[in-house]
C-alpha cells in the first residue's frame, strides 16, 4: 500500500491518540479488542468509535473479528503515519514531499526541516515485501 501523507492534513490529535493506543495494544495483543483501544486512547465522550471508523476508511487500521470479538491492527500506512506524526513533534521533519525514489525494500520522500533545509526519508519495507510471488 502507497504511503498518502495528505492525510495528516485532516487528521486530529484525536485520531493520533487512537492509532497510539492501537500500537500500545498490539504489543501484547495480535488483534487489539475495541475496548482496549478506548481504555488506552481515553477519549471524553466516549468519541473513540467514531474516531476508528475514520482511520479504517483512511486504511490506517484494519478490522477483523476472527478472533471471536472486533479486533483492530495498523497497517503498515498507520506506522508511516505514526512515525512522520512523531518526527514532526520532534521538530525532524516540517512538511513531506514528493516520492523520489522507489526499491525493492525501501520508499524515498523528499522532506523539508521546519528551518527550511531539505532532508531525504528513507521508509523501509522489510517485511511487507514477498519474494515468493516474483515470476
Amino acid at each position: 500500500m502507497k504511503l498518502d501523507p495528505t492525510v495528516m492534513a485532516t487528521m486530529s490529535k484525536e485520531d493520533f491518540r487512537v492509532l497510539a493506543a492501537v500500537e500500545i495494544g498490539m504489543k501484547t495483543h495480535d488483534l487489539v479488542p475495541a475496548s482496549l483501544c478506548m481504555q488506552i486512547a481515553k477519549l471524553r465522550h466516549g468519541g473513540t468509535g467514531k474516531v476508528m471508523s475514520s482511520l479504517l476508511r483512511d486504511k490506517l487500521l484494519s478490522h477483523d473479528r476472527s478472533k471471536g470479538y472486533d479486533g483492530y491492527r495498523l497497517t503498515n500506512s498507520g506506522y508511516d503515519i505514526l512515525a512522520l506524526h512523531s518526527l514532526n513533534k520532534r521538530g525532524v521533519v516540517g512538511a513531506i514531499g514528493d516520492k523520489i525514489g522507489v526499491g525493492k525494500e525501501s520508499d524515498i520522500y523528499i522532506a523539508v526541516t521546519p528551518q527550511g533545509r531539505q532532508v531525504v526519508l528513507k521508509f523501509h519495507r522489510l517485511g511487507r515485501t514477498s519474494f515468493r510471488a516474483v515470476r
